[in-house]
């Protein structure tokens, strides 16, 4: 090798190992950033008068200049006695859910997924627990599911206990007493409703809010807004965003045609006004989608936060807030998506009848992950692999058998790109001597050029055609390996392929991460893919397919120094992307050795041309 070459490779060894070294020791999470989120949570506990001019703590009341709301503390009976209420929690289960609530605030506090498959197994198993995926994190006494702000998103939530009543073995209410302070001086009463209404085999659930107020009640308007519903303060299951760099988070709306899609940073509050019918929060494959019955009731601005108020965990949570009311009665009912963030599920909800609610064009599978242009190629690959997969029952089997498919359609082109290329390198001595004699006159040696590869019928754009190729099939791989629901848990070889939709790996977990790099654990598929790509290079210089002169030591930069760059990026990317990947890199180089035999036998008959033409 070179020296240039080892110092450019070197150089660029350099460059990704500080990059990740000054991502982790200079630009360290800012303790001042984490204080502000912490005092901004205990500012937005607000303290009221009540009747007897004592203040008490407002979690669960709201207190604005023109109106004054306070929970009664006890509950009435169905025969009038009064009840000291405690806090409670129940639990619904349907074929695909069991869900936990609470009857402070009338909360959901755990939402697991718990559909099996025709052979009794989860279908959405936690890896790290082997239970059903827990959907719902970061829960403290101050955030939680499916809560109630009365007002804007800024406000707490009602942090008081409901009444809880089951109304059936799929659903239950929760309700409670307000006193509500009007900016007359007159007071008034109304109940605050929550129903929960689940179906047995549908993600779907139906939350029907109701504001019942007595006759002198005049409505609730409390600075333009009248409640604010927020979704999980985070989307399960949990997961380290210093390990796995590939798992996201991000706020999806959809106005009826076209859906925005929006990640936000850490320790971040942000406001988006945008028309939506409906919006969610999600995860690389699972999410909460709220679809309001009734659009226009809803603000068009929905709150993304990100702040951390559990651990070192960041939320990501969005915040939908309801127009004031001056009605006496007010119901409004939100359909709720929870689970798997998938085509087979939630493309069931673009017809009534694939849905237990009757839904019809929500589109909720507008929110799925895709590679835009791209998407009619992922819905190939989808197919190929689905259909493959029938037969093998192995998805690591699966992307192997794609990937020599699809090398072996693409094979006629690549042959006919490296024929080119071949032909090219016969005439270099030829290029050089055109080069020399017209270095002064670059129209004139562009003229020549495309002379001489007109006379050797070389085209120079058919040595991009398979590169261009490969690239498009890769991008569109990517995304669909990156977020392909079915690849989450598959196992390809136990005790090393574990899940396709994360790194392998080998040994032990190391706590600390690796000096420098962070990476706590020990990869196979990155170091199997740098030798293969290292390998094919290296065969196709021998090929004689290599550039001469200035272009050689571009050409060997590219060709040793691609694949280390390639093996930091993608160290942690998941391992179906690699199979794929390094299974590629080895089929072309077998093919590379069955081209180079054959231009090699090709050659004399090639040269003899060559030289018939000079003459």
């Amino acid at each position: 090798m070179e020296k240039n070459t080892v110092w450019a490779i070197s150089l660029s060894t350099v460059v990704f190992v500080g990059f990740f070294a000054a991502q982790t020791f200079l630009f360290p999470p800012k303790a001042q950033e984490q204080n502000q989120a912490e005092n901004q949570t205990e500012q937005n506990s607000a303290v009221v008068e009540n009747e007897a001019g004592k203040a008490e703590n407002s979690e669960g009341s709201v207190d604005s200049s023109e109106t004054s709301i306070v929970a009664t503390e006890n509950s009435i009976s169905e025969s009038g006695e009064e009840i000291n209420l405690t806090e409670e929690n129940f639990t619904i289960t349907t074929n695909k859910v069991k869900v936990t609530f609470t009857n402070r605030g009338g909360d959901i506090v755990s939402y697991e997924l718990i559909e099996k498959d025709d052979k009794g197994n989860l279908k959405n198993r936690d890896v790290d627990t082997g239970k059903g995926v827990e959907l719902i994190e970061n829960l403290s006494d101050k955030n939680r599911a499916f809560g109630l702000s009365l007002g804007d998103a800024t406000k707490p939530i009602i942090n008081d206990i409901f009444t809880a009543k089951k109304l059936g073995d799929y659903s239950i209410g929760f309700f409670k007493k307000f006193t509500s302070k009007n900016a007359d001086g007159t007071t008034s009463e109304f109940t605050l409703v929550k129903k929960y209404t689940f179906k047995p085999n549908d993600y779907t659930f139906k939350l029907d809010i109701t504001i019942d107020g007595d006759e002198n009640f005049k409505g609730l308007d409390l600075g333009g807004a009248s409640y604010t519903l927020r979704t999980a303060p985070q989307v399960g299951p949990k997961y380290n965003p210093k390990v796995d760099r590939y798992e996201y988070r991000e706020l999806v709306s959809f106005n009826g045609e076209k859906v925005k899609k929006t990640r936000l940073g850490t320790k971040q509050t942000k406001n988006y006004e945008r028309d939506w019918v409906w919006t969610a929060m999600a995860g690389k494959y699972f999410e909460f989608i709220v679809y309001p019955e009734n659009k226009n009731s809803m603000s068009s601005t929905v709150v993304y936060n990100s702040e951390i108020e559990v651990g070192e965990s960041a939320n990501a949570q969005v915040k939908m807030t309801r127009k004031a009311t001056d009605s006496k009665e007010t119901n409004d009912s939100y359909y709720i998506y929870a689970g798997p963030r998938n085509e087979s599920e939630l493309k069931n909800y673009v017809s009534e009848d694939k849905n237990e609610w009757g839904l019809s064009g929500v589109h909720f599978n507008e929110s799925l992950q895709t590679s835009g242009f791209l998407y009619w190629l992922e819905v190939i690959l989808k197919f190929l692999l689905e259909n493959i997969n029938k037969i093998v029952h192995n998805w690591g089997v699966s992307i192997i058998i794609v990937t020599i498919i699809l090398k072996m359609a693409l094979f006629p082109i690549t042959k006919k790109s490296l024929e080119g290329t071949q032909k090219m390198q016969q005439f270099q001595p030829k290029m050089q001597e055109l080069q020399a004699k017209y270095k002064g006159d670059p129209q004139k040696l562009q003229m020549e050029t495309a002379k001489m590869y007109k006379e050797i019928g070389y085209n120079p754009m058919s040595g991009c055609l398979p590169l261009l190729f490969q690239f498009v099939i890769l991008f569109a791989m990517y995304n669909l390996f990156n977020n392909y629901f079915e690849f989450r848990g598959a196992s390809f070889i136990k005790g090393w392929i574990d899940d396709l939709s994360v790194g392998d790996h080998v040994g032990p977990v190391f706590e600390r991460g690796l000096p420098f790099l962070g990476w706590n654990q020990i990869r196979i598929l990155p170091i199997v893919y740098v030798i293969s790509q290292l390998l094919f290079g290296k065969i196709t210089q021998n090929g004689g397919t290599a550039a001469a002169g200035q272009s050689a030591g571009q050409m060997k930069m590219m060709m040793y120094g691609m694949p280390i760059m390639f093996f930091f990026l993608f160290y942690n990317a998941p391992a179906g992307l690699l199979l794929y990947w390094t299974v590629s890199n080895i089929f072309q180089l077998g093919q590379q050795l069955v081209i180079n035999k054959m231009m090699k036998n090709k050659k004399p008959v090639l040269v003899k041309s060559t030289n018939k033409n000079k003459r």
